[in-house]
């Protein structure tokens, strides 16, 4: 069975693409947001059904499943949710445990059980993740960097925003941002600001929404006033060094020395884009062997 978390931060469409895909391969397949109760329980469901497919009217057993992945795709935290609704649903009784959830890979260290159901017994085996020794694919390191599979420092966060800005400017995920432009000439705040009716703004922390606003209508704002063809590298590359300097200022950094200067952009951009602030990406093409025209 293949499950595809975090779809609440993937590109929908594609989604349901891959969801096919993998169903037309005879695979169980379904997409989960592990933080999302009516998402797990319809999960739980699909593993009853299938294991009581497989084990017939019996109800002596005891099941185990194995959850198996790469790093920090939300592994634990899926366990977690399962093991309190299941446990919950069943009336199980004792101390909740709780797999470690942490955004840096690698956290999960042993392999450890958690009871998901009872009548029959049912147990799921949280695992660490599982990566290639290899990384042979040119721009796979990032792709698996930027979804927190490997460590930033292996790639850098300067080259991780890159290759996330030459993503967001081939999708069209900006194009939803355009009713943000029409006030793209106010005034950046600069100081924190108390108005009536309006909570505290502070512009040191990135993730409030005004900042995030800025940044999205500042994106908007560079890729929609670039009309030449992206598909050149080097206007690609020539519009994302305009999008970091420009993302400065909505972002109420300092323009610091050469070597330094896209650092603190960077590294605010990336966590923007790793909580679903600036769209729903996903890296991974489908292959193009396969029978559904829809699909093509």
């Amino acid at each position: 069975m293949i499950v595809l978390n975090k779809v609440d931060l993937a590109d929908r469409s594609l989604t349901e693409m891959w969801l096919r895909h993998f169903k037309m391969q005879n695979f169980i397949c379904y997409g989960v947001n592990s933080h999302n109760k009516d998402s797990i329980n319809e999960l739980l469901r699909v593993v009853r059904a299938r294991i009581r497919k497989l084990k017939g009217d019996d109800r002596s057993y005891t099941s185990t499943i194995l959850l198996v992945g790469i790093p920090n795709v939300g592994k634990s935290a899926m366990v977690n949710s399962m093991h309190q609704i299941g446990r919950t649903g069943a009336e199980v009784k004792g101390k909740l445990k709780h797999a470690t959830v942490s955004s840096k890979p690698g956290e999960t260290k042993d392999i450890i059980s958690y009871k998901i159901g009872s009548h029959p017994n049912i147990y799921v085996l949280d695992t660490p993740g599982v990566l290639s020794g290899e990384i042979g694919v040119d721009d796979l390191g990032s792709k698996l960097a930027l979804t927190g599979a490997i460590d930033d420092s292996l790639v850098g966060e300067v080259d991780l925003a890159w290759y996330f800005l030459s993503v967001l400017n081939s999708k069209e995920e900006y194009k939803r941002w355009e009713n943000l432009k029409a006030d793209a000439d106010d005034p950046v705040v600069s100081t924190c600001e108390f108005n009536q009716g309006r909570r505290r703004q502070y512009p040191s922390d990135h993730t409030q929404d005004f900042i995030v606003r800025d940044v999205r209508r500042t994106l908007f704002r560079c890729i929609s006033s670039n009309s030449v063809n992206l598909e050149n590298e080097n206007t690609m590359r020539m519009l994302i060094e305009n999008q970091l300097t420009a993302l400065h200022e909505p972002l109420r950094l300092p323009k610091e020395p050469c070597g330094d200067s896209y650092k603190a952009v960077a590294s605010k951009l990336l966590n923007l884009f790793r909580t679903g602030r600036l769209g729903r990406y996903t890296f991974d093409i489908l292959p193009r062997i396969t029978n559904d025209p829809t699909l093509s």
